[in-house]
This record gives structure tokens, sequence and C-alpha cells, in this order.
């Protein structure tokens, strides 16, 4: 059962928000706010629960940094719409009390972070993540660091950009190393900062990227898309630019996204894309969920693809700020990558080295941890 929920309605165009907090630990949780058409409450409730295990996972009883608690919030509109940035302010409002003393939170679906601190600063919170701060050391040094690391920029892209996607990649990577994979080919769908990372960092690796998937369509090409042109010619939603596509790629409507065929699956858009009605025509080896919950338990159930679940893939990101913040790395792309790059290979090969399912495996993982944290804290 939840710690706490909160249902919002926005006075002025009567949109929803939800706010779940799963479980606080030394007082204080963790979790993105994610903003997309038909967001609900057992959406936000599902995402919190995996945060309090995406948090868990990355434990290690000698870092400075402790897992916090899981959280999660959500918005029932559309983040195209002009009155978005208006819905997410009068959210933020209604949430400060929160965001002020339990809730640290950042960009998730639909939502940029300069878009979150912009609304921050307007109702006059610190920052998005505050409630951690009494947990720091020195403040006024973890937030400087914090802050050189979000002014990093590698090849183009900001870091914080970057760091989920990188974890992303690494997790497919010892996926394919797991399988055996040769010459190995990926498809993924959604290219904003978790998307465009992943595919940046698997065609590094040698992946040819076939097919990528946006708001508009699919574009795809048998012999590997040019991924990193496309990339930094994507505009602030990850949709991509058409006339950088070349003579031989091919543009698909939206909903063939699974007819591509691919060894590398990487889900990185909205929840539940692979359901009941399309598992049949998943054709990859390897699904690796850079999405939260992409995946239905009905269609995990459905297909014989091995399945690296959200809460080890997407980890990244979460796990970087606070990295950096509590000082366990440097605010530099190279720490960022080496510790994510450690972690993540780490964690997949606990979790493919299990008898059982990889998605049961990382759950018993988590739990195992929550458990040492508690008792760290109760002696």
């Amino acid at each position: 059962m939840s710690f706490l929920q909160i249902t919002w309605t926005d006075p002025a165009t009567r949109a929803r928000g939800y706010l779940v907090i799963d479980r606080l630990v030394r007082g204080v949780s963790s979790g993105g706010l994610r903003m997309r058409a038909g967001c609900t409450l057992d959406e936000v409730r599902g995402l919190a629960e995996g945060m309090t295990a995406k948090e868990a996972l990355n434990y290690d009883p000698d870092a400075r940094y402790v897992p916090l608690g899981g959280a999660k919030g959500g918005i029932d509109f559309d983040p195209y719409d002009p009155r978005a940035k208006d819905v997410l302010t009068a959210y933020l409002y209604a949430m400060s009390p929160y965001i002020e003393r339990f809730w640290t939170m950042g960009e998730d679906l639909g939502l940029r972070q300069s878009t979150i601190d912009e609304a921050i600063e307007k109702i006059g919170l610190q920052s998005s993540i505050q409630a951690v701060y009494p947990l720091l050391d020195d403040e006024r040094k973890a937030r400087q660091r914090l802050a050189d690391a979000f002014e990093v920029t590698v090849d183009g892209v900001s870091l914080d950009e970057l760091v989920g996607g990188y974890g992303v990649a690494e997790a497919a990577l010892a996926g394919v190393e797991h399988l055996h994979l040769h010459n190995p080919t990926a498809f993924v769908q959604g290219f904003g900062s978790m998307g465009g990372a992943t595919a940046r960092y698997l065609a590094q690796a040698g992946v040819k990227v076939v097919g990528l998937a946006d708001v508009h369509g699919v574009v795809a090409n048998p012999a590997g898309l040019d991924v990193e042109t496309l990339l930094l010619s994507r505009d602030a939603h990850g949709a991509i630019d058409r006339t950088r596509l070349r003579a031989e790629d091919r543009e698909l409507d939206g909903a063939r996204w699974l007819d591509v065929e691919a060894d590398v699956l990487v889900p990185a858009a909205t929840s539940y894309a692979i359901d009941e009605h399309n598992a049949n025509r998943v054709n990859a080896r390897l699904i690796v969920e850079a999405a939260n919950m992409p995946v239905t338990p009905e269609a995990e159930a459905m297909t014989d693809a091995l399945i690296i679940p959200d809460v080890v893939a997407n980890s990244a990101t979460n796990s970087w700020w606070w990295w950096t913040l509590f000082g366990d790395i440097d605010a530099t792309a190279e720490s960022a990558f080496e510790k994510i790059g450690t972690t993540m290979r780490r964690l997949v090969a606990k979790i493919l080295d299990d008898p059982e399912s990889p998605r049961a495996a990382a759950r018993r993982l988590a739990a195992t941890a929550l458990d040492e944290i508690e008792q760290r804290f109760r002696s």
C-alpha cells in the first residue's frame, strides 16, 4: 500500500494530476513528473512502486548516496497544448508542500527539466529536489557540483540528457553479449532524452540502429540510420527532422513500429506500448525497457524475448543525480559514464544469471536492498 496518494484538479482546465509517494526513506522520496493525455492514478501508482525498486537496486553500503523512497507525479494533459506550462505551474504550486519536504523530482515523459525548473522558480521554491538538501553533508558544494554537471555537454548534447540512455545502451549491450547476438540490429521507439541517447550509444558500440519512432511516425533503414545527424537535429520533444533523412531511409506509419525487424527492441516512449494486442508482432530477441512499464504483464507472458526490466535498464538518470549530488562521482562525463557502465553491467549480470525471470530477480534484489537499508537506519 502506498504511503500517500493525492488527486488534484486544475481549476482552469479541469486537468487531473496525481502524486503517489510509495515509500519514504530517511523522510524523502524520489521520482519524476510526467505529463501525457490519459495519465491515470493507477499508472502513477505503478510508477511510484517501480521507483522504490529502482532506487533500492543501486544501493551501495560504501557509497555516500543512500537510496531514497519511491514516488511519482503525473498530469493528465497534452504536453503540446499551449496551456501546458500553466497547468504544470498550477500543479507544482498545489504540490509545493510535498516538494519542499518529501518529494524530489525531475523530468519524465512529456516534460523537460528546464520547463520544470522554470515553473519551480516561478512558484518560489528553491529546487525540484530541495527535499533532499537536509541529507547533504555540504549543501552548497553539493548543489554546485550538480549545477556544474548540468553544464557539461558531450558532442553537442547536454550530459543530463545522455546519462539515462547511456545506461540503457549498456544494459542492452550486456543483453546482446548474454544472448551471443552477432552483428546485432536495434529499433528504438521514442527519440527524446532516453531514446536518443540510447540510439547514440548503441550506434557508437557498433549496433546497427535500423529504425526509430517518434510522435510523427517511423523512419527505417535496414542498412542503418545516421543516428548522430538525426539526434543533433531533433526538436525539443524528440521529433525527427525528416529533411535530414537520406534517400535510402524510409518513412512508415507510426502504427508499424513493430514491423521493423531488429534483434534488440527498445521501447523508450510510453507506458503500456506493448500489450496483449500487439505482443505477437514482436520479432526481437531482446527487449530493453527504456520507458517506464512499456510491456504489460500479459504481453510479457506472450513473448519469448528476453526482457531487461525498466527498474534496471533506465535507472541511470535517477542515480546519476544522486551520485553527483552526494559526491560519489565528479561533475564530468567521464566519471558519470564510468560509474553508470560499471553499475549497469553488474546489475544486468545479476538478473540474467538468476534462474528466475529478470523481472522477478530484480524485484527480489530490490527487496533485499530495502531490508538492508531499513536495518541500517533502525540500528
